[in-house]
């Protein structure tokens, strides 16, 4: 398994363009179905918690919410124009904001376990005697 370390904007990138690929996918393999779309978004949740670096940890359940309406813009039902397209992207945003609450926490949970494991490590450093 890679264990790349992302900087935050890094991680937003990854994750962004990770839903984007996987949005374009989707339409054209699955004609634009948005359960499978969010069932994709999970992981790359997790992967975007995992591999951001230890300093930009609390940036991954931020970036990750953005990447989800960044990823929809393919998926969204684009009749009638701009206005068409922005429409359907707040219908998709709010029909699945269910998934879109749970890539949050998959990457807030992964991101506090992280973080916990770290404290947990600093503190064990400074008991041992020098």
């Amino acid at each position: 398994m890679p264990n790349p370390r992302l900087t935050g904007l890094g991680g937003g990138l990854f994750c962004g363009a990770a839903m984007f690929a996987l949005a374009c996918l989707d339409h054209l393999l699955l004609g634009a179905s948005l359960t499978a779309y969010g069932v994709l978004f999970l992981p790359v949740c997790g992967l975007t918690a995992w591999w951001v670096r230890r300093g930009d940890l609390l940036t991954a359940p931020v970036v990750v919410p953005l990447a989800f309406a960044f990823g929809l813009l393919p998926l969204a039902d684009s009749s009638g124009g701009f206005g068409g397209h922005l429409m359907g992207l707040v219908t998709a945003l709010a029909t699945q904001a269910g998934w879109l609450y749970g890539g949050t926490l998959v990457a807030a949970v992964v991101t506090a376990v992280r973080k916990i494991r770290q404290m947990s490590r600093r503190a064990a450093q400074r008991r041992r005697p020098a």
